[in-house]
């Protein structure tokens, strides 16, 4: 597993890359501000919000496939448990 740690702002920022295959991501919001993930344009009307001070979630990320994290203001700080398959 790879561990990395990732400041989102309100632009889109990408916290998971493409890959060749099918994987399963793990994310915590470390602080108390709202996440909001989707695609390369996400934004806080678009993304799916995630919750304050909650246990990881888990994605399943389908192959080629990249996920983006954006804040309405301010930065947050989130973590992203990948599996080390390269």
């Amino acid at each position: 597993m790879r561990s990395t740690s990732i400041t989102v702002t309100t632009t889109p920022t990408l916290i998971v890359p493409a890959d060749d295959t099918f994987r399963t991501v793990y994310l915590h919001v470390v602080g108390n501000g709202t996440v909001y993930l989707g695609n390369g344009s996400v934004s806080s009307t678009n993304g799916m919000a995630t919750q304050k001070n909650v246990t990881p979630i888990a994605i399943t990320i389908p192959q080629k496939q990249t996920l983006y994290a954006v804040v309405a203001s301010a930065t947050e700080d989130i973590r992203v448990l990948t599996p080390d398959v390269d």
